[in-house]
């Protein structure tokens, strides 16, 4: 069975053995939560544009279980067409509602569509992105009304810099099985979202940071998954302990301080970071 869903807050087309049953503007009814044993299916979140001329669609998920993680690697049961299996998607999927988790960038002339399928508990679920001018996002450019745009990322204190679902890569980092691996992070806001009523924002609030797994073989330990950001330099360390050898991505999402809980819909207000890091036994 493959199901197609074109999910913003979870409206969208059902598609069932290739048979739509819902109209597009038709909420999907939502399950009541349980602990476990429930699917995770894919999100378009929409596309923006890049500087460079590029384009980058940006995806998260929707995992319904309330308590339970759920691990899907690489390969035939979570994939990126075309050009995957590995497309920067994750392997590790948290509980509930993820927004902009990763982004897929693609050429000035695309004209094709990226489709993310993910295959858990016996059934399929596709969605695909594409460039359509209705599924366009202001991640990088101001918000409109207060101009707020999502903070900036670094790896290092002079060095590249990275906003919105595509956010900034570094690495390979090497570690070694049970030995904490140190992480810097370096965060900074425009602010607007502090002073924004429409966005809720908390004056004086800093860039607040979170760790995840995002993809590897084994465990990853933080000794701190939310480090608090130094307001004078914006730095925030953590260290990372691995449990099995491999290769890893690590995520950091960067929220502002506009009050938007786990990143949310509102696609002005959050970055990822991405470390890869090479886990040696």
């Amino acid at each position: 069975m493959r199901r197609w869903f074109s999910v913003a807050g979870l409206s969208g087309v059902l598609v069932v053995a290739g048979v739509p049953v819902a109209a597009a503007a038709q909420t999907v009814p939502l399950a009541p939560t349980r602990a476990s044993g429930q699917t995770v299916t894919p999100a378009f979140e929409g596309w923006y544009r890049n500087a460079d001329g590029t384009f980058s669609l940006s995806f998260g998920y929707f995992n319904r279980n309330g308590e339970e993680i759920l691990d899907i690697p690489i390969g035939p049961t979570n994939r990126i067409e075309p050009g995957g299996p590995d497309g920067g998607q994750p392997t590790r999927f948290m509980p509930r509602r993820h927004w902009g988790v990763f982004a897929v960038k693609v050429p000035a002339d695309f004209d094709r569509k990226v489709t993310w399928t993910i295959v858990v508990r016996g059934e399929t679920f596709s969605i695909p992105g594409s460039l359509d001018p209705l599924w366009e996002i202001d991640a990088l450019e101001g918000e409109a009304g207060s101009g707020n745009t999502p903070p900036v990322l670094r790896f290092e204190p002079d060095g590249p810099a990275g906003a919105g679902p595509g956010g900034i890569t570094a690495g390979p980092r090497t570690a070694a099985v049970g030995q904490p691996l140190a992480l810097d992070v370096w965060a900074e806001d425009d602010g607007a979202a502090r002073t924004s009523v429409a966005s809720g924002g908390r004056p004086n609030a800093p860039v607040t940071l979170t760790w995840f797994k995002h993809q590897g073989p084994g465990e990853v330990t933080f000794a701190d998954a939310t480090p608090a950001v130094d307001r004078t330099d914006g730095k925030a360390t953590t260290t990372a302990t691995f449990s099995a050898p491999g290769d890893y991505i690590l995520r950091v999402r960067a929220n502002d301080a506009s009050g938007v809980s786990g990143a949310g819909h509102a696609q002005c207000c959050w970055s990822n970071g991405f470390m890869k890091v090479r886990v040696t036994g």
